[in-house]
């Protein structure tokens, strides 16, 4: 296995009072500054008073975060007083993913976190913090032994037939070893960097002190909240490093999946689980950035991307748990075709709310609204709530204005956080903690898929997606969007919805069925909830004095060839049965002339007859 050549200095390497080398047994000192491994959680306050009790600790820390970083600050200096050109950028930028290698797991954690957020980290370097992934030098086995004995009690031949002699991935956190089980399972089983939790203590400790000392000297879109994107960072770091939480995470992945034949998840084996041993079903398959073994593999490139951003889409959209996570060591290519998922350690949930507003983002964007686009930016956290929007309206406009149908060369989701990022000088623009994981997960997912295939457009994928669960409307507040996205100053967009339906057939792996999709749609319609929509949608037949039929033609020529008469019948059947037998005698009162009443009453016992025959 090619390793990164660059020395790793982790505290492992020089005399720490907390340090774990010495004997796998020990038990972090169990005190409030969160270091009891019964209690992983992050707090800043309890850190901070455990090392402000111990100066010592982050002081020869901090001497060899500055001994290691003297170099590149330096550089920098030359570069700022002599000026730079694209050599010397590339130079620093490279540089400096050396130094996060060496200065071990928490400062390769910063440099894969920066390299998602280009409000703080300038465009030259984000490429160069994106090399930061799982290929990393191992600690030694003897270690990882010595810990899978120390946490389960038992020699490691009784524990496993066989294992690996040395790691098969090696990572910032942890390393992964394939064995085989006494029942004849294969199972990868991910072992944890010795000395990682006071590392990360300690880190975090002095990453939140430069974080404040830093805030007030940068632009306030920049530096407004640096200490609680420290903070985030730490509670994120905290959970990865349980991994019996990420077994929790990954079961809870799979229930969300468990109807998808095209997503695969590892099982956990719990009985050889630990909060640094973690036990997972060995994938057999192939890392979707190895092109030539896919196509060996006779695999759909398209289909797998496709399965990729659907499967992404839902995870943000649909469930609001999404994986954080997802670079090439942690997705892979199943030979039957399906996409399988490890790791899930950095996990993140959305609320309603905040799923519900990118909703709104994306109907605004396809109906290019950019002032409604800007108030989801306030909703969201991007602009705070006392922005004058006015003049960020344009610049919104100029950015997102010719994405749908551009060239992935052109315009993809990289181009648009590049070129968001040039807004963030110019506009008060900021990226709340919680969207640079969301970030992460965009943009990791859209270059895989570039890998996969150059000439992919995500809005060929995404576009479709949310035009499917928009004309579904499986919720209220997607049939509010839906209502939104159809009617604009009081007028139906006969337009639009012709655009929605040919958007949604537009991908054909998806299996858009119309039929149901209607049919969820008359019984919407004959519902209290639709009474505003049904007479939106009478009265817009008839609008501007004429009967709209040429419309309604060229809607039903885009769909006849999807529509057979049987289920159309049947549904028809369905939805009007439904309806009638929900429909009361007195709502019918209420809304129609007393002369319709005896026809309704025949109507509905004849129905009733031929139900029962």
């Amino acid at each position: 296995m090619k390793l990164e050549s660059e020395p790793y200095s982790t505290p492992e390497n020089f005399s720490n009072p907390l340090s774990e080398t010495a004997d796998p047994r020990w038990t972090p000192p169990s005190t409030p500054g969160g270091f009891s491994s019964s209690r992983r959680r992050y707090s800043a306050v309890d850190i901070a008073r455990y090392y402000s009790r111990r100066p010592w600790l982050p002081l020869y820390r901090l001497i060899q975060i500055i001994l290691f970083s003297a170099s590149f600050l330096l550089g920098t200096l030359g570069d700022y007083l002599f000026g730079e050109n694209q050599a010397t950028l590339a130079k620093r930028a490279q540089q400096l993913r050396k130094i996060l290698v060496r200065l071990g797991p928490t400062f390769i954690k910063v440099g894969q976190a920066l390299s998602t957020r280009p409000d703080l980290i300038r465009v030259d370097y984000l490429a160069e913090l994106e090399k930061l992934q799982d290929q990393l030098p191992p600690f030694p086995t003897e270690l990882a032994f010595r810990i899978l004995e120390a946490d389960f009690g038992y020699p490691v031949e009784d524990l496993f037939f066989e294992i690996s002699p040395q790691p098969i991935a090696a990572a910032s956190l942890g390393q992964v070893y394939k064995a085989r089980l006494h029942t004849g399972e294969s199972v990868a089983v991910k072992v944890q960097r010795p000395e990682l939790l006071p590392t990360l203590t300690l880190d975090l400790y002095l990453l939140r002190i430069g974080a404040g000392a830093l805030a007030p000297w940068l632009p306030l879109n920049l530096g407004h909240d640096l200490q609680l994107i420290v903070d985030e960072f730490g509670v994120k770091l905290f959970e990865e490093i349980d991994y019996l939480n990420e077994g929790r995470n990954a079961e809870r992945f799979a229930a969300n999946f468990q109807n998808d034949p095209s997503v695969m998840v590892p099982e956990i084996y719990w009985r050889y689980s630990s909060q640094r041993v973690l036990a997972l079903e060995w994938i057999d398959g192939i890392k979707l950035t190895d092109t030539n073994r896919v196509k060996e593999a006779q695999l759909d490139q398209n289909e797998l991307i496709t399965i990729g951003v659907t499967s992404g889409l839902r995870q943000l959209l649909e469930y609001g748990f999404f994986h954080a996570d997802p670079h090439p060591g942690n997705l892979f290519a199943m030979r039957d075709g399906r996409m399988a998922y490890i790791d899930f350690g950095m996990m993140d949930q959305m609320d309603e709310t905040t799923k519900e507003t990118i909703v709104d983002s994306v109907v605004h964007l396809i109906n290019k609204k950019y002032d409604k686009l800007t108030e989801d930016f306030v909703k969201l956290g991007f602009l705070a709530p006392d922005t004058d929007i006015t003049p960020i309206i344009p610049a919104l406009e100029d950015v997102f204005g010719d994405i749908i149908g551009a060239s992935v060369g052109d315009f993809n989701f990289k181009t648009i956080t590049d070129r968001f990022s040039e807004l963030m000088y110019e506009y008060p623009f900021r990226v709340p903690a919680k969207f640079a994981l969301i970030i992460r997960s965009l943009v990791t997912q859209e270059g895989l898929a570039l890998s996969l295939n150059p000439a992919f457009k995500i809005v060929e994928i995404a576009y479709p997606y949310v035009a499917r669960r928009l004309l579904r409307g499986e919720s209220p507040a997607l049939r509010r969007r839906l209502i939104e996205v159809l009617f604009e100053d009081g007028k139906f967009q006969w337009k639009r919805l012709e655009n929605l339906l040919r958007i949604a057939q537009g991908d054909s792996s998806a299996q858009f069925d119309l039929v149901p999709t209607a049919q969820m749609g008359l019984q919407y319609l004959m519902s209290d909830e639709g009474q505003v929509f049904r007479d939106r949608l009478l009265l817009a037949l008839v609008e501007d004095g004429r009967l709209h039929t040429a419309e309604v033609q060229r809607l039903w020529d885009l769909v006849k060839d999807q529509v057979e008469p049987g289920q159309v019948v049947e549904a028809a059947w369905g939805t009007a049965w439904s309806a009638l037998t929900e429909f009361s005698r007195e709502r019918a009162v209420q809304i129609l002339p007393k002369q319709f009443l005896p026809v309704l009453d025949n109507t509905v016992a004849a129905l009733r007859d031929n139900a029962q025959i």
